[in-house]
């Protein structure tokens, strides 16, 4: 959980100032969008690398890896002069987050038991959405120093936590065996290939889409608040700490009593119209009080739909644990790769185009999780949380 607070304030320090960052090298949301877009195609790439390595060796070693690389990826994009230096090192981010997310998501299936592994997906949720809360709000607070230091805090922040797990981080025994993991171990296309055959891909499809219209919203939040309204760091900052700071709640109380009362597969149909509903309403509210509002119900939305897909999957895949979960971070991440290139793109066109386009990718998920929970009722019932 520490870790992945880390990880994800790290990212957050750097949202509320990326715009006057950028601005220094005569850019705009096109670029934004790529240097997204690299970061999430590395995650893509090395996340279904990342889980077989942890079934083979152990959640620990490859935790640590993802840190240092994470780090010094950081720090690099600080020190960069160039436009191509910014795109390399934000590709050595994304691996480095790759080498961190699945890992850990097969961490919390090793020590919990099946009818806690949705507690426990939530509390790592709950960290994710906390770094990312606090994160903008520290970057805001930091770019008055310099526009460079909340990268220097963000690289420390990483080489921080990866000595600290050398030496406090448990290393237990990954739940699928060495013998298996060592026939399982495939290159990404084939991977991929095993994915469709699995009985949750559906679930990796929902992510993949859900991740794309997800990062339609937030690739382009902080431009959107800076050139229709002229927001500052400051203000985009709190805008997405205040909507963090509700999804830490919801997933760290509310999230198991919703699970045992719904069923995981109800919270992800509702939260994903929800989300789609606030994205839409983004277009049509013009005060910062109810875009703030607006933007919490979508963070709040979003905060619920992550763990309780990750927490199915989890269910559903058994033995696989780290396989499930390097293709989730793989899925997500081509989503997140596509989303922001193509919101970048059309952003600049028209500021609205990333949040039309987006509602629509929702609702597309939607529509295609209804169908398959019909189909699949008697599997998803034996799954729920209870």
């Amino acid at each position: 959980m520490f870790n992945m607070f880390i990880a994800m304030a790290g990212i957050g320090l750097i949202i509320p100032i990326m715009p006057e960052f950028l601005k220094t090298f005569g850019v705009a949301g096109k670029v934004l969008g790529f240097l997204i877009a690299i970061f999430s195609f590395a995650q893509f790439i090395f996340s279904p690398l990342s889980g077989v390595l942890s079934d083979k060796h152990g959640r620990k070693k490859i935790i640590i890896i993802g840190l240092f690389i994470y780090g010094a990826s950081q720090l690099a994009f600080s020190l960069s002069t160039e436009l191509w230096m910014l795109f390399v090192s934000r590709f050595f981010s994304g691996m480095g987050a790759a080498f961190l997310v699945p890992p850990m998501m097969a961490f919390v299936a090793d020590i919990t038991p099946l009818e806690k592994r949705g507690r426990g997906l939530g509390l790592l949720g709950a960290s994710m959405s906390l770094g990312f809360m606090i994160g903008p709000g520290i970057g805001g607070f930091l770019s008055t120093i310099s526009i460079h230091f909340p990268f220097y805090v963000a690289a420390g922040a990483s080489f921080f936590a990866a000595i600290l797990s050398i030496f406090i981080l448990p290393n237990p025994t990954p739940s699928i065996a060495i013998e298996k993991a060592l026939v399982k171990s495939e290159n990404l296309i084939r991977q991929l290939i095993r994915s469709t055959k699995s009985s949750y891909f559906v679930l990796l499809i929902v992510m993949f889409t859900f991740s794309f219209g997800l990062a339609n919203y937030q690739s382009t939040l902080s431009l959107y608040a800076d050139q229709k309204f002229g927001y500052d760091a400051t203000q985009i900052a709190i805008l997405i700490t205040v909507g963090g700071f509700v999804g830490v709640v919801v997933q760290t109380f509310v999230i198991n009593p919703l699970f045992k009362r719904f069923g995981e597969m109800r919270i992800i149909l509702v939260n994903l119209f929800v989300a789609a509903l606030s994205m839409f309403a983004i277009l049509f509210v013009n005060t910062f009080f109810t875009i703030l509002l607006v933007a919490t119900i979508f963070s709040t939305a979003t905060s619920l739909l992550r763990p309780a897909v990750n927490t199915l999957v989890s269910k559903l895949a058994a033995e696989d644990q780290g396989f499930a979960a390097g293709m989730m971070n793989a899925y997500m991440s081509l989503g997140n790769m596509i989303g922001p290139a193509l919101a970048g793109y059309i952003f600049d066109k028209n500021y609205s185009f990333p949040y039309i386009l987006g509602t629509i990718i929702l609702l597309i998920c939607f529509t295609i999780a209804t169908t398959w929970s019909k189909k699949n009722t008697a599997m998803l019932d034996a799954s729920r949380t209870r």
